[in-house]
């Protein structure tokens, strides 16, 4: 699987995470102190650079002005033009929470074009498809969060079963902090759209 690792400038991962599996390292240009500071050197560095002093000259970067985007959706546009079509992302919680909406927003818009998953120090998450399974899960914690709305949804191998349960951001009715009891697990739903977290 050919996949880019994308780094965003939100909460920098304690420890610099395995990179050896992606084939480039693309990052937002508020990330790249970060990266510094992890010693990461990317492939690329995408923004309007209004959050970095000076561009490093042996980095090839894209600049990227418009503000009618955010830098996340910016550098999926190009991630997207680079065929790339599975895309992990770093630090995209924590620091501005508004961010985090903002990127999960962005994340649901792109659902269809192309994979994505986030990863920070303490979960993994993502949107997932209406029938998924998640593999080596067994023991950890998981929360299915409908954004906003997810109907009719099923699970196998969690210790508080779904059964045919619609889920409702507006009316408080999420599936959260439950527990896989399997090391494979099912999910599925009919209709609507659902974020999973799943504990590292």
């Amino acid at each position: 699987m050919i996949k880019v690792a994308l780094f965003l400038n939100g909460e920098s991962p304690k420890k610099a995470p395995k990179l050896d599996e992606y084939t480039s390292i693309y990052c937002v240009d508020g990330a790249y102190k970060h990266l510094q500071g992890l010693n990461i050197k990317p492939d690329l560095i995408i923004g309007d650079f209004d959050s970095i002093k000076s561009l490093p000259k042996n980095i090839e970067n894209i600049h990227t002005p418009d503000q009618n985007f955010t830098d996340f959706e910016k550098a999926l546009k190009i991630i997207l033009k680079h065929g790339f079509t599975h895309v992990d992302i770093f630090a995209a919680n924590g620091l501005e929470q508004d961010h985090f909406l903002g990127n999960m927003s962005t994340a649901l818009k792109y659902k269809k074009k192309l994979s994505l998953k986030f990863f920070d120090d303490r979960q993994s998450y993502y949107f997932i498809n209406e029938k998924t399974k998640i593999h080596n899960a067994k023991g950890k914690i998981i929360s299915l969060f409908p954004f906003p709305k997810a109907k009719k949804v099923n699970s196998i191998g969690l210790k508080y079963p779904l059964q045919n349960l619609d889920l409702n951001m507006v009316k408080n009715k999420t599936a959260i902090r439950n527990q896989a009891t399997t090391d494979i697990i099912t999910i599925e739903f009919t209709k609507g759209n659902i974020l999973l977290f799943l504990e590292n």
